[in-house]
């Protein structure tokens, strides 16, 4: 029973669509070449697999369901391997390839080493994963080919920033990498705190693999810190929470997204519980839509758990945008400029899995997520839930842009 509502909410998001054409033609036309990049092997795999998995995943239901125009929708792979200068390579590839738009990065500073591709080429780009705010910032939004349907960290960072103070911490601790994305989670936590007249107790900025921060937690713990903001990608948020309980200091972490992922939560075993992170999806059956997607996902990847799954249904929903916007396109014409224009056109509500998408985009703003988007995650028992009971209630009913 519960696998036939599922495949219900399904067919009705693809009637929705207006695809209605049969799957033989589909099968027999030229493809739409859909670029997709990111990390399937090395340390941001954790993230870069499942946010493969969503975006094939919508692949195949739409194909289910006619394409675009009788024309299947086909993914180009590349994996950057979490590395920039590989990503520029694979991009520089995917653009050659001729795609007609590319969905990809988990990570900031791969991604901004490519930007330049998509934006010169006049190729739009939707990031489904990576967060830090310069990616949308590098172009003027009118002239823009990226886009975005993750939060962005300029977002992420308040959030988190006025549920701590709420909580009556206001000596804050930051833990940040070296990386891309760590300084600039850096400056959106330090923008946050003074937006509430503060200042971070103590900054402690760290390399990627570092296996040892107790010196830098002594030092936060001497300056008094209430809490550890970490805004770090990898590993290294485990290191923080193992060091910080050898040390018998119980104060609480909280961070951005990737106190999420599998590096922290397994990494950390029971030094991670009661962490606290921003999120747009938690991975409980809350309504038929989320139901839905996770049962398809459990489905067809056979498995119980998805690793990091705001990374697999923040890529489906971006697929189905892709899909929504170019279906608006009636003459098919699939250049660069053409795509672009109809992202920002979206004539359709997208009852998505994240949010329902009223007009993700317009010339003049290139995110589609909003901060009323994002409820407070929690580390429990292994895995992340809803903090605040009434968040739990709010996702009941997925949230609009604001």
């Amino acid at each position: 029973m519960k696998r036939l509502a599922s495949k219900r909410v399904v067919s009705g998001w693809l009637f929705g669509l207006g695809l209605v054409m049969a799957c033989t033609s589909a099968l027999a036309a030229d493809p739409v070449r859909i670029g997709w990049i990111g990390p399937l092997t090395g340390p941001s795999a954790d993230f870069g697999v499942p946010m493969l998995n969503g975006a094939k995943l919508a692949v195949d239901e739409i194909n289910a369901a006619g394409g675009y125009m009788g024309r299947p929708l086909e993914l180009i792979i590349k994996d950057d391997t979490g590395v920039p200068d590989v990503g520029l390579a694979r991009s520089k590839e995917l653009v050659t390839e001729k795609v007609t738009a590319t969905v990809g990065f988990c990570n900031t500073g791969v991604a901004m080493k490519s930007l330049d591709v998509f934006q010169n080429s006049k190729t739009p780009l939707i990031v489904p994963c990576a967060t830090g705010t310069p990616i949308t910032e590098k172009y003027p939004a009118p002239e823009s080919y990226i886009f975005r349907t993750s939060a962005r960290d300029a977002i992420q960072a308040p959030f988190v920033v006025e549920d701590i103070v709420s909580r009556g911490w206001t000596k804050v601790a930051v833990f940040a990498d070296t990386t891309a994305y760590g300084e600039a989670g850096l400056n959106d936590v330090i923008k946050a705190l003074a937006a509430k007249n503060l200042k971070p107790a103590h900054v402690a900025r760290f390399a990627l693999g570092v296996k040892d921060l107790s010196s830098e937690l002594k030092a936060a713990q001497t300056a008094g810190a209430q809490v550890i903001f970490s805004y770090t990608v990898g590993p290294e948020n485990a290191v923080i929470a193992r060091d910080r309980q050898a040390l018998g200091w119980k104060v609480p972490q909280v961070g951005a997204w990737p106190l999420s992922f599998p590096f922290f939560i397994d990494g950390a075993k029971e030094a991670a519980e009661g962490a606290l992170m921003a999120q747009t999806f938690i991975a409980e059956p809350s309504n038929e839509r989320r139901r839905a997607f996770l049962s398809a996902y459990g489905r067809k990847y056979k498995v119980t758990r998805i690793s990091v799954p705001m990374a697999a249904a923040q890529a489906y929903d971006t697929v189905y945008l892709l899909t929504y916007a170019v279906l608006g396109i009636r003459n098919a014409d699939l250049s660069g400029p053409s795509v672009k224009a109809a992202l920002e056109n979206i004539p359709r509500i997208y009852y998505g899995v994240t949010a329902t998408h009223q007009q993700p985009f317009t010339k003049e703003d290139k995110d589609a997520v909003s901060s009323n988007m994002l409820v407070m995650g929690m580390v429990k028992n292994g895995a992340v839930t809803f903090a605040y009971p009434e968040d739990k209630t709010k996702n009941l009913f997925v949230q609009r842009k604001k």
